[in-house]
């Protein structure tokens, strides 16, 4: 009971640490890089009706795609609820920048008002977020459903893994803060927390934060070394180039933000192999209390080895999933691979998912000697202690 109740007092104290740490920051006085601009009127609407419009102009061929569409929504939120509105739409050439739409339709709007009326609307998207939040409830059923009170523990685990990344990590990047060294030390309170709320505060945990600690760690200083060695630029992506424009004008560390972005795509995986090999270790020696610690050792890599091949696939395939499009262009235009490769943006990629397998490859052996040091030496001295006090009693 005692072992439960210490566990809850560190999952509080880390939380109030972050948060309390965040708030530290907000109240920092910045006023660098910092501006002013009238909000955007963003609200949800209900397409009613719609009507093609003017023929578009011959020399827009190329950008407009046959006609404009004169387009009736009615506003569903904010302080024009209720507001029936007409504008014209207008469909891109480009599939990936076209919004087509028909009655019944809920899109998002972008609202122009001048003295308290509507003067225009553009369509910004089709409204989304409702079926994101069905399949974010369907999952968290299905998660307590399945895995009962630890699914439960999990859900909540994942809740404050996001709010520390929204909440704390980006906005003290946001500030200009070190992206590497944040990005360490969120990833440690995280995976303990994490750890701690699923699986209690015990030995298999320690072992398990020890473990991916040391392999998320690992990645970091990888990918750090061999990036800076590649001369990789950080601006392989087109997020990553539109940073240089943003009003705020911050001088961000594009580096460090693509390798805090490596450490982070990395952690998911080392935390599951940590704990897998922490909880395997725990069975084998409560099956057999017999086992001394080589032999604990032994199991745990040999449980490390099974899980080490799929779980590098998955970093692999999850990377490789991701650029299926730019490989296809590879392929249509016949790239020669010496091109291929040497690109920025390729070889990030083969950095991101190699140094992150070679963490998560580098926390077994960790994992396994801490498990096996922890469940015979700590629990030696446990049942040493036990013992005396029984004789003492």
């Amino acid at each position: 009971m005692q072992r439960k109740v210490t566990g809850w007092l560190i999952v509080i104290i880390a939380i109030t640490v972050l948060l309390g740490g965040q708030a530290c920051w907000a109240n920092e006085t910045d006023t660098v890089g910092s501006i002013s601009h009238e909000p955007e009127i963003i609200v949800r609407a209900k397409v009613l009706e719609v009507s093609k419009g003017e023929q578009s102009d011959p020399s827009l061929q190329g950008w407009i795609q046959g006609e404009e569409q004169l387009v009736t929504a009615r506003v569903l939120n904010g302080d024009y609820k209720g507001k029936q509105v007409d504008f014209f739409h207008v469909i891109p050439d480009n599939p990936g920048m076209a919004v087509v739409v028909k009655p019944g339709d809920e899109v998002v709007l972008s609202l122009e008002v001048e003295a308290g009326k509507i003067t225009n609307a553009f369509i910004s998207d089709h409204a989304r977020d409702k079926k994101l939040y069905i399949l974010a409830v369907f999952f968290v059923l299905l998660m307590v459903a399945i895995g009962g009170l630890k699914g439960a523990k999990s859900v909540l685990a994942l809740t404050i893994t996001g709010v520390g990344i929204f909440y704390i990590l980006l906005p003290m990047m946001f500030k200009g803060h070190s992206p590497i060294l944040l990005t360490v030390l969120v990833a440690a309170v995280m995976t303990t927390i994490t750890m701690v709320l699923v699986h209690g505060f015990n030995l298999k945990t320690l072992a398990g934060i020890i473990g991916t600690t040391s392999g998320v760690i690992t990645a970091g200083i990888l990918a750090m070394l061999v990036g800076k060695a590649a001369k990789l630029t950080g601006f392989s992506s087109e997020e990553m180039q539109m940073l240089l424009y943003i009003p705020q004008q911050i001088k961000f560390d594009y580096q460090g933000l693509l390798f805090a972005g490596m450490i982070i795509g990395a952690l998911g995986a080392v935390m599951d192999v940590g704990i897998s090999i922490a909880s395997a270790v725990e069975e084998v020696k409560r099956v057999n209390p017999a086992l001394d610690c080589r032999q604990l050792i032994r199991a745990g890599m040999n449980v490390g080895r099974d899980v080490m091949g799929t779980m590098a696939n998955t970093l692999i395939l999850a990377y490789t999933g991701g650029a299926l499009p730019l490989i296809l262009i590879f392929m249509a235009y016949d790239m020669p691979f010496l091109k291929i490769i040497n690109l920025d943006l390729i070889a990030t990629e083969v950095v991101r998912a190699l140094t992150g397998s070679i963490g998560l490859v580098l926390a077994i052996p960790v994992t396994s000697v801490a498990a096996g040091l922890l469940f015979t030496k700590v629990k030696k001295k446990q049942a040493q202690t036990e013992e005396k006090a029984g004789l003492e009693g």
